[in-house]
């Protein structure tokens, strides 16, 4: 999958300077509009499509950013409990800074646990969304829990655990060019990259979701 996905990034990008462009574009604007080619790719579409109907990209796009802030509210309320409990009891008792620091470690564990989970449905309840049009079908939990059935937890967990990798690699890459050469340069590099890599990972999560019907 991840081989196929490289495949289908470079064909969409290499060579094609006009469309590469087009890229470049959308993330300028806040990246809207590449959330909503994401989901062009979601549905399946190969080869890669065109950078085009700029006003479905952005109504699209918005939708897909709606449906993840949705998503990441149970960490968000997770993660104010955490620091405000943590504040609270500080304010309350400073003595007891060690104990606080342990409860709120605990609390960041439980809220990395948290969001693994609610990132897992959420990838395949964007991609339904894309095949459904129905952004209902993005939180249909019965739905997401039997595809990722079909997928296989275990295939899908470590599947998810790679393309993480990737973008650690990515990340990393980035953090050593701000280091070494100038923070400049990785902003450009990061600006630059940020549409291919947007790509490889929307067609890696498609092929995710279609091994579904394969097994």
């Amino acid at each position: 999958m991840l081989g196929d996905s490289f495949a289908y990034t470079k064909d969409a990008i290499v060579g094609k300077w006009k469309q590469y462009l087009l890229f470049l574009i959308a993330t300028l604007l806040l990246t809207i509009p590449l959330l909503g080619y994401s989901l062009k790719v979601f549905r399946g579409e190969k080869p890669a499509p065109e950078v085009d109907g700029w006003g479905t990209l952005i109504i699209d796009g918005i939708k897909y950013a709606i449906i993840s802030i949705i998503w990441v509210i149970p960490c968000f309320i997770i993660a104010m409990f955490v620091i405000g409990a943590g504040i609270l009891a500080y304010v309350e008792n400073p003595a007891a800074l060690v104990e606080i620091i342990g409860g709120v470690l605990i609390g960041i564990v439980v809220l990395l646990i948290v969001a693994a989970i609610t990132g897992l449905f959420a990838t395949i309840g964007v991609i339904r969304f894309a095949r459904t049009g129905s952004m209902g079908e993005a939180f249909n939990f019965s739905a997401i829990i039997e595809t990722i059935g079909r997928i296989g937890w275990v295939n899908y967990i470590i599947a998810m655990i790679v393309i993480i990798i990737v973008e650690m690699v990515f990340i990393g890459v980035i953090e050593a060019l701000n280091f070494i050469v100038s923070p400049y340069l990785g902003l450009f590099i990061e600006f630059l990259l940020l549409a291919p890599l947007t790509l490889l990972m929307s067609r890696y999560f498609c092929l995710i979701y279609d091994s579904a019907d394969s097994t």
